[in-house]
């Protein structure tokens, strides 16, 4: 992700209000693969239909894995098969959150839309909500003119309430703790239940309006 003016907007909420019971949402995605197909195809024409079988393959023979083994299957497939670009180039938007589907059909994103895609998937290979959360972070990047902090996006996933959540990330591919991820500074979390500062457990409501929007438009593709 690169530099990212939406950031700012989104940690200037101030009053972090709704529920998932008030905005109607589930807090589990289940998949209408026909449906999803049919506007795949629809929007992005057959190029992408390899990705999405292959996609659709890794959620089915992924069910009765491990915890761990979700994971890594997971965060390799996305970071292996969608090529990293930034929204004004795919969207011409300057930040436009993209549904699993939106980023299978153009086959690249930025970070975030790495992590939403993950998130999704895991959500659907069985790891509760409760364990996973979208967290926004200054990522320490090495720069022109020396280290540079970037708005970025990662995956966590936390095995307990307590535990030292584990990263799934689209710049670091290996699945580390978030204690060894130093170049990683966290400011706030969210999953389909709330919102964190960091990533304690002290947790607000939100009502981001761009992640209402992709939940909505994700429901509208298939994810029921």
């Amino acid at each position: 992700m690169r530099k990212h003016p939406a950031l700012l907007r989104l940690l200037a909420v101030g009053a972090l209000v709704g529920t998932l019971g008030l905005l109607g949402l589930s807090a589990a995605f289940g998949l209408d693969f026909e449906r999803l197909q049919q506007g795949l195809i629809s929007r992005f024409g057959p190029g992408p239909a390899v990705l999405f079988t292959d996609w659709q393959r890794l959620l089915s023979d992924g069910k009765a894995a491990s915890e761990s083994e979700k994971l890594r299957r997971v965060n390799d497939f996305f970071n292996r098969r969608i090529a990293f670009d930034d929204d004004i180039s795919i969207w011409r938007q300057a930040d436009y959150w993209a549904t699993p589907i939106d980023l299978i059909g153009q086959g690249r994103g930025d970070c975030e839309d790495f992590s939403i895609s993950k998130y999704f998937s895991l959500i659907n290979l069985g790891i509760p909500v409760s364990k996973l959360r979208l967290v926004y972070v200054k990522a320490l990047q090495n720069g022109p003119g020396g280290p540079v902090q970037q708005a970025h996006m990662v995956l966590a996933y936390y095995a307990t309430p307590s535990a030292d959540p584990l990263v799934l990330d689209n710049l670091n591919t290996e699945i580390r703790p978030a204690s060894r991820r130093t170049d990683l500074s966290p400011i706030f979390s969210f999953n389909s239940a709330g919102l964190w500062q960091g990533t304690g457990n002290q947790s607000s409501k939100s009502n981001l309006s761009r992640w209402q929007d992709l939940l909505a438009r994700a429901r509208a593709e298939g994810f029921e």
